[in-house]
């Protein structure tokens, strides 16, 4: 398994080695040990979700309160998607950039975002699954979202081959800057204070 921190605090990139043959192949997307050595922490997962999707479907830009906000571990074993960690975490040196990593089901990497970092996706071909592991269950009351589409972000969407789409719910989406306006977006030293508690337990 390699391992690539990302710019934004965080966030990293797993990449599994596969193992094909003539039955087909075997891979392994997450290995405890290896995001235990990248991170410092086990991932303590309560739920799993999964997602097909269309392609030209936007999901996103998704994040939850902090404490205890919800880490995601996510990889695409379908098709294929540009995932995108967005920082929306107030006072942080990187807010408001975003890093975008290819998920296939060629390669089969991961990406791993921390608690109180926005998520997004958008899926590149019919029926691309999108696999999550969460830290915590799902919570509406302390779900958050961001207009995919606020221009002030700039998300990777320019190539897309045909017309975007999304639910009501993330094209109603406060933009960026309302949501922090709104007091909606964690706090980046409270986000540090959670991971070197989830480090030292």
């Amino acid at each position: 398994m390699q391992v690539r921190q990302l710019e934004i605090t965080g966030a990293f990139e797993f990449s599994p080695k596969s193992f094909p043959d003539h039955r087909g192949l075997f891979v392994a997307p997450f290995q405890g040990p290896a995001f235990a050595e990248a991170t410092g922490h086990d991932l303590q997962v309560a739920q799993t979700n999964h997602s097909v999707s269309a392609r030209n479907v936007i999901r996103g830009v998704h994040f939850a309160d902090v404490p205890p906000g919800q880490a995601k571990y996510v990889y695409c074993p379908q098709g294929a998607l540009l995932d995108v960690v967005v920082d929306v975490r107030v006072g942080s040196p990187t807010f408001g950039r975003w890093e975008a990593v290819r998920l296939d089901s060629a390669e089969y990497r991961a990406l791993y975002l921390a608690e109180g970092l926005g998520h997004a996706f958008v899926a590149l071909t019919d029926d691309t699954v999108m696999n999550y592991l969460c830290s915590t269950p799902y919570n509406p009351s302390a779900e958050h979202g961001i207009n995919p589409l606020d221009p002030a972000l700039g998300l990777p969407w320019g190539d897309l081959d045909g017309e975007p789409v999304l639910s009501d719910k993330d094209r109603d989406a406060p933009s960026l800057a309302e949501a922090r306006e709104a007091g909606l977006l964690p706090d980046y030293e409270e986000c540090l204070a959670h991971y070197e508690k989830l480090r030292s337990a």
